[in-house]
This record gives C-alpha cells, sequence and structure tokens, in this order.
C-alpha cells in the first residue's frame, strides 16, 4: 500500500498559499481517493473551497474530516465558519461551542461566537463572547470594537463610545473611527461624529461606506457643497455599494432632485428603497409608472407607512379602491392627550426638561422643512439624562393604553404594532417667531408624535402654533382639494401622536414667544 508522501502535502499547501485554489482542491479529491483517512487532505480540500467560497462544499469537506477525529477543535471551528457563511447561525454557534468544550483557551471561536450570537440578536450572550476574547487576549482590538457595536445596537451609547475607543487605544484603524462617529452621532455630537469620520476616511479614502456618512453627516450639518461632494464621490468609489446609493438618493430627495434620486434608490436596493423609489414617481407626476409599481409594491410589503401614505392619496386623488390595507383612515388613530406630570405644578419635569434642552451639549442638525427654528441631533430618550428618560416613560405608559383602546381592529398598524415600546427616534424642536415645518410623514416610524413644552400664547389669529394633520401633503400633485384636514391646538403638557403615514405640519405664529417640543418616533424591532 503506498504511503502519503509529506512532499505531496507540501505540494497541496504551496498551491493553496500561492492561491492555486482550483487546482488545490483538484489535487486533494484525487488524493483522497487514495487516502480517504487523511485528515489534512479533508482540512486542504476544506480550505481551498471555503477560500473559493464553496461553502456547502467545504461544510461537507469538514464533516468529513471530523467523523475521523470529532476532537478537533480548529475543525469545528472551521466547520462553524462556513456555516455561519450559509446563513446557519444556530449551527455555526453548536459547533463554535464544541471547539471551545475541546480547547477553551481559542480566542478566535469565542470572538466568531460573539457574532453568530449577534446576528441572533442576542447581546447578552455576543457581550459575553466577546468579552471572554479579550480576557484571553486583551489586545483583541477587533474584539473590543464589537462589543461596542451591540452596546450601539442596544441603545447603550456611553458604553458603546468607551468600546470603541478602548479599541482604538489598541489599534488605530479606520472601522473603529467610523464607528466612534456613529456612536457619537447617535448621542447628539454631530461635530464629534464628523471629526471621527474625518479621520476614518483621511486612513482609508476609498471606503464608499465612510464616504458616504461623512457626507451625510456634513448633510445634516448644513454644508450641502461639501455633503453633496462626498456623497457623490462614495459612489462613485463603489456603484455599487447600498449604503452610498441610498444615501445620495436620500439627499438628491431632500433637495427636490426626484428623478435623479429614483436612480439611485433602484440602485441601492437598501431598506424602504422601493417606496422612496415610488415617492418620487409620485411627485414628479410619472403616474403610469407609479401606478404598476405601486401595485407591485403592494404584494411584496404590508408594513410600510410611507408605501399606506402613497396608495392612499393615490386612491383618493384618482377615486380609486386604496388597496393597502395598513391604516385605513388614519385620522380616525390620533390621539390627543396629556402628560400628567407635565401639568403638575409639584412635578419638576417640565422644569428639568427645558433645563436640559437649553444647558446640555447637544448638537444641532439641519432641517430643510423646519423655518425659524432648531431641531436637536441624536436620540433623546437615548440619552442618560433623567428628564428624557422620565418622559419617555410617561409617553410609553400613553401609548400602551392607546394600544389597548385599538387593538381589535383589523388593520397592519394594529396587528403588527411594536410589542416593545422603544424610542427609534426623538428630538427637541424650538421655533421662534414665524416658527413652522411644512408638511411632511415620518418614513421611518409607525407611531409619530409630539409632547409640548411651551406654547405661544399671543396669537394674531386663533390656529396659531397649531398642528394641521391630513391625508394630504408634502405638496403630492393634487387633481382636486377634497382632503380631510384635522387641527389641533396643543397647550403646555399636551401630547399628540398618530400613525406615521399622516402628513403633519405645523401652523405659523407671529408673537415672540417660542414654541417648544419634544417629537419621537417608534416602530417595531424587526422593520
Amino acid at each position: 500500500m503506498r504511503i502519503l508522501k509529506q512532499s505531496e502535502i507540501n505540494d497541496l499547501i504551496q498551491l493553496h498559499q500561492s492561491g492555486q485554489l482550483h487546482l488545490a482542491e483538484q489535487k486533494a479529491k484525487k488524493l483522497l481517493d487514495e487516502f480517504p483517512q487523511e485528515l489534512i487532505l479533508h482540512n486542504i480540500l476544506g480550505v481551498s473551497q471555503e477560500a473559493q467560497k464553496k461553502f456547502k462544499e467545504a461544510a461537507d469537506s469538514y464533516r468529513n474530516a471530523l467523523k475521523i477525529q470529532p476532537q478537533l477543535a480548529e475543525m469545528q471551528f472551521n466547520l462553524g465558519s462556513v456555516l455561519y457563511q450559509l446563513g446557519d447561525n444556530q449551527s455555526a454557534i453548536q459547533h463554535y461551542q464544541k471547539a471551545i468544550q475541546i480547547k477553551p483557551d481559542l480566542v478566535v471561536a469565542y470572538f466568531n461566537l460573539g457574532i453568530a450570537y449577534q446576528n441572533e440578536s442576542q447581546f447578552d450572550k455576543a457581550l459575553s463572547a466577546y468579552q471572554k476574547a479579550i480576557d484571553l487576549e486583551p489586545g483583541f482590538y477587533e474584539a473590543h470594537g464589537n462589543k461596542g457595536a451591540v452596546y450601539l445596537l442596544q441603545g447603550d451609547f456611553d458604553q458603546a463610545t468607551h468600546s470603541f475607543q478602548q479599541s482604538l487605544n489598541i489599534q488605530d484603524h479606520p472601522r473603529g473611527h467610523l464607528n466612534l462617529g456613529n456612536a457619537y452621532r447617535n448621542q447628539g455630537y454631530l461635530e464629534k461624529a464628523i471629526q471621527s469620520y474625518r479621520k476614518a476616511i483621511a486612513m482609508n479614502p476609498n471606503d464608499a461606506e465612510v464616504c458616504s456618512v461623512l457626507g451625510d453627516a456634513l448633510w445634516h450639518q448644513g454644508k450641502i457643497s461639501e455633503a453633496n461632494q462626498y456623497l457623490r464621490q462614495a459612489v462613485i468609489l463603489n456603484s455599487e455599494n447600498p449604503i452610498a446609493n441610498y444615501n445620495l438618493a436620500t439627499f438628491l430627495h431632500d433637495n427636490k432632485k426626484f428623478q435623479e434620486a429614483y436612480e439611485f434608490y433602484k440602485a441601492s436596493q437598501m431598506k424602504d428603497w422601493e417606496e422612496r423609489a415610488l415617492y418620487c414617481l409620485y411627485k414628479t407626476k410619472q403616474f403610469d409608472i407609479f401606478e404598476k409599481e405601486l401595485n407591485s409594491a403592494i404584494l411584496k410589503k404590508n408594513r410600510s407607512p410611507l408605501l399606506a401614505t402613497l396608495s392612499t392619496h393615490f386612491g383618493k386623488n384618482f377615486h380609486k379602491e386604496d388597496r393597502y390595507n395598513f391604516c385605513p383612515d388614519p385620522l380616525r388613530f390620533v390621539f390627543h392627550g396629556q402628560v400628567d406630570a407635565l401639568k403638575d405644578p409639584r412635578n419638576d419635569l417640565l422644569k428639568s426638561l427645558l433645563h436640559d434642552i437649553n444647558e446640555a451639549d447637544i448638537s444641532e442638525r439641519m432641517q430643510s422643512r423646519l423655518i425659524n427654528g432648531i431641531q436637536s441631533s441624536g436620540n433623546l430618550f437615548k440619552r442618560k439624562d433623567s428628564s428624557f428618560k422620565r418622559l419617555s416613560q410617561e409617553i410609553t405608559l400613553l401609548i400602551k393604553r392607546y394600544y389597548d383602546c385599538y387593538k381589535n381592529e383589523d388593520s397592519i398598524f394594529i396587528k403588527a404594532f411594536p410589542k416593545n415600546i422603544e424610542f427609534s427616534s426623538s428630538w427637541f424642536v424650538k421655533m421662534q417667531t414665524g416658527g413652522h415645518l411644512s408638511s411632511h410623514i415620518h418614513e421611518e416610524g409607525w407611531i409619530s408624535g409630539a409632547v409640548y413644552l411651551a406654547i405661544p400664547q399671543q396669537k394674531k389669529q386663533p390656529d396659531e402654533g397649531g398642528i394641521e394633520l391630513s391625508i394630504d401633503g408634502d405638496d403630492y400633485p393634487r387633481m382636486h382639494d377634497n382632503f380631510e384636514k384635522k387641527l389641533y391646538l396643543p397647550q403646555v403638557g399636551d401630547v399628540i401622536f398618530f400613525p406615521s403615514s399622516v402628513f403633519h405640519r405645523t401652523i405659523p405664529f407671529s408673537s415672540n414667544e417660542e414654541r417648544i417640543c419634544i417629537a419621537f418616533d417608534l416602530k417595531p424591532a424587526d422593520i
């Protein structure tokens, strides 16, 4: 019987290391016909297939090796890695765990286990796995960075910032600056975010994603020309990058370049690109194409407020059936109530909120629809300030009661209502004389609303400072004016919220007083 020669193994390794992967695969298969029990041949075959992204074949090769010797930690790890690439997170987790059982100090297995848990939204387990990798290898900067990413997903921005900074202290790398910038931006520190993004792009000028997020941040800071430069450069660097295409499309959309935005939305294939592309068609009055693409989108998506807005307006506009059952008759679902703690003179919540809005270190962001006012950046209800946390708790209770009133309604808006009330965004809006917001919806919300902290009292007209809700707005093309509207005149301590598919605008006011509110959105976790 012939014995496998070391030179044959060396030749295989050389082929793999030199990038001749297909040849390495073919020679390994041929040798396995003669030596089916040789572990190293199964391993070389598997890694050669994995490097060619032949993940199913690689998984079979690693399984064959484990049939011969199941106590190989590295082979269990390899099998977990290709199963993860195949989208089988649960099986990947099992094999990473087996690798750790066999070899408790296999650092990379803890790291990959954390990634798999993170992908399954098992965040506490992911953090534990990353921490174990760090305990074994304190200089593992990628594990610190991944911990930060999990904290960011959980809304713990302080811990996220700390972990990203630890990662950068170990290794100065562009991804670390990008992550740190994202944490700062979520905290409302727009200028700090931009500084981090600039560091990332200086280290890697060809990173389309960093170029795009820098452009997006500059846009929200009001630096339109520089934003345009970076957003367009991102698409030049990588015309297939979804984030680059989507961010540029959104920028063009906001600047009313709808036809150009339409093309970039379609190129992005990201998030709510279909609805936003439809928006561009509707605004440019391409109604035949719009109707065709609307019918196609309705068949694929049943949980989109923007699609609901478009479908409802189109149906009413052209006297056609609204086929989208997101929230029929959305103005029926408006809530106008009050936050008792803000009305109670013995409670200091109102005073604390106004103090934190005026004194806290919160960056402002540009908002093209906002006239004579400022809007905060970041998510207020995710900040550590106790006033914002208290207010979020008060509004959460009201939303839960609201759901109980409507829970038997037959619409997607109610049936898919967020099970856990977590605010996806929240921000303050301060307006001065003549201040107002033009008509719009919150495309990325489910419930949208505002709680009022200061309302002008000196009025020349009774509706000044009010909020108008409608199924028509945002200068949508109208074939007639028969669209329902409702006007609400909030007072300090009031809260108004409604389906995010509803148009809303603020009526300008003439007095020298301020109008201050905190606006918010929430949405189900899985959209």
